[in-house]
């Protein structure tokens, strides 16, 4: 841990109140970015995309659930993966328990992975995750939102990841993507994330920047090189 200077009560204060200046300027700027990303242009979405869930078939425009607005997260789980990633686990740990009042303000969560259903169902007991978790399967959901890649393209890295061309080490990457019912009718996409982008919705990284140690990540083979999944920690 770096050493910091050990100071009196009143100059602790005053060094806070200092920090509290920056602290409400980021909370200014955090509202006017939320503000235009609400803004920004939406697409059409064109294919006919049909997942397999618990309940069957489903479309896109199904997996709204009568509401107007829609989240997808990409968990990263291929076809031939034993289990899903550690990683994206963790971010469904924070998310799962969150449906339930995103659905009192209009918005719909599942998540969408490239493995078959069954071992989809299979992970999602193990964590204990109450979530509408699909399979795209078969389809060309995961490709047309840049979270599937080939083999070849993987180990080319020739990748088109968070809207650049680069590399990335598996096959499955993981993203966000929202979508809204239209005045039409029609479903159209509103955002994506992926990357750090992802970072704004991992409260524990949050709870972590505000100790000393912060995320304590270096050293490690990458940032998230500590997390397992729920159920492995204190396990070799």
């Amino acid at each position: 841990m770096t050493p910091h200077n050990i100071v009196s009560h009143e100059e602790w204060v005053e060094a806070r109140k200092d920090f509290l200046v920056r602290e409400k300027e980021f909370n200014r700027m955090r509202d006017e970015l939320s503000a235009a990303r609400r803004e920004l242009p939406w697409e059409r979405v064109e294919k006919d995309y049909v997942f397999e869930g618990p309940g069957g078939k489903a479309s896109l425009a199904d997996l709204f659930d009568g509401r107007g607005q829609l989240i997808v997260y990409h968990f990263m789980f291929g076809p031939d993966w034993p289990e899903g990633c550690p990683s994206c686990s963790l971010l469904a740990d924070h998310y799962a328990p969150a449906t339930v009042h995103l659905g009192q303000r209009d918005v719909s969560m599942v998540t969408i992975s490239n493995a078959p259903l069954e071992k989809i169902e299979t992970f999602r007991t193990r964590m204990g995750w109450d979530i509408n978790w699909l399979s795209s399967l078969g389809n060309d959901f995961n490709r047309d939102y840049h979270v599937s890649f080939t083999p070849e393209e993987q180990q080319s890295q020739d990748v088109y990841y968070n809207y650049q061309m680069g590399s990335f080490p598996m096959t499955e990457a993981p993203g966000i993507s929202v979508f809204a019912i239209g005045e039409d009718g029609a479903v159209y996409h509103t955002y994506s994330s992926y990357a750090r982008g992802l970072d704004m919705f991992l409260g524990v990284y949050h709870l972590l920047d505000i100790v000393p140690k912060g995320r304590d990540e270096d050293g490690l083979p990458f940032p998230m090189g500590w997390v397992r999944h729920h159920d492995r920690y204190g396990q070799s």
